[in-house]
């Protein structure tokens, strides 16, 4: 049986929720782009820290897609467009401990004389450079980490809490279908939704709310598929449009779609961006890891997703992650 009494806590996780407790002016920040899991977990610790009476004030690199606006009812959600942030003592970064991944704003928290709370589930590459942190690798998800604080700290969830922490985990399971779902992610949930979170109402805010273009867009993007390794590898491409990028088709749409081919193990989404510069999506379904894969490109993210943005045109970028992406699969054949 899976308990939602306090969760035992390591002397690193601690530290981090002595951090929450004694700093009184909180910056909870995220990464580029902010997904779901980065935004609900976000919105989930803002509840938590108004429960212990702290000043609060989220700013992202990026604004909340529109899917998310729900969760900007009850908080909100800043986009950096430059100066100073709103003065505080600590400044929380979640969903990721890497500083570069906060674009422009990277270079402004590390200048800060704030202390520096990672809250995060992603591996970390590097010396630590943080004041506390409080991380598990083996969480589905970083709003789930935002829960367990909030039971630590004897925090009960409102609604927009409970609202932040069932967005970050559904986005992050794939709606409970990814193997990151658990028995405690499960429970979690569950226990959200007997207190409130209506999950059909958030699963068609989230996924129901396309534009009338997206099926045909997802079809152009499917009709680009190649196949390498013998059918195990899938490649897709979103070359830019005009003067503006690709088109940023929402979620996991067309991975999942490939996925769903039995001899795909590995898919790759390439999208280009602007200024010569393409966006890797990398998602596995076994036990092949694509975060090694990532990381040889300058990013990284968790074993069965990550992604990266990497430099150069995008059929050079597609040939040179085609190599390394079928090398890999031959060192794992052995041969």
């Amino acid at each position: 049986m899976i308990s939602l009494s306090k969760p035992p806590t390591t002397a690193a996780q601690r530290e981090a929720l002595e951090l929450l407790q004694q700093g009184r002016r909180f910056l909870l920040t995220g990464h580029v782009r902010p997904d779901g899991d980065c935004i609900g977990a976000e919105a989930a610790l803002a509840s938590v820290l108004t429960a212990l009476d702290k000043e609060v004030w989220i700013l992202n690199p990026d604004p909340v897609e529109p899917q998310f606006d729900y969760l900007a009812r009850d908080f909100v959600f800043g986009a950096y467009d430059g100066g100073e942030p709103p003065r505080h003592d600590v400044t929380v970064l979640l969903d990721c401990s890497e500083l570069d991944r906060c674009g422009r704003l990277a270079d402004v928290l590390a200048g800060g004389a704030s202390r520096k709370l990672v809250i995060d589930h992603h591996l970390h590459h590097g010396p630590p450079w943080w004041d506390a942190a409080y991380v598990d690798h083996g969480a589905s998800a970083t709003g789930l980490l935002v829960h367990r604080i909030a039971r630590q700290l004897g925090i009960e969830l409102d609604r927009a809490g409970a609202q932040g922490v069932f967005t970050s985990i559904v986005t992050d399971t794939g709606w409970f279908k990814y193997s990151n779902t658990d028995a405690e992610t499960l429970a979690v949930a569950a226990d959200l939704v007997a207190h409130g979170v209506d999950p059909d109402a958030l699963y068609r805010s989230i996924y129901q709310r396309k534009r009338r273009s997206h099926p045909l867009e997802t079809g152009k993007v499917l009709a680009t598929t190649e196949y390498y390794e013998d059918g195990r590898l899938a490649v897709v491409t979103m070359p830019r449009e005009g003067d503006g990028g690709a088109p940023a088709l929402d979620g996991d749409d067309v991975l999942d779609l490939l996925r769903a081919v039995e001899s795909v193990e590995v898919v790759l989404s390439l999208r280009e961006l602007a200024g010569g510069l393409v966006k890797l999506s990398a998602r596995s379904k076994t036990d092949y890891d694509v975060n090694a894969l990532a990381r040889l490109f300058g990013g990284g993210g968790h074993r069965k997703a990550s992604g990266a943005t990497i430099e150069g045109e995008l059929d050079e970028v597609k040939d040179r992650l085609v190599i390394a992406a079928s090398r890999r699969f031959r060192e794992a054949r052995g041969s």
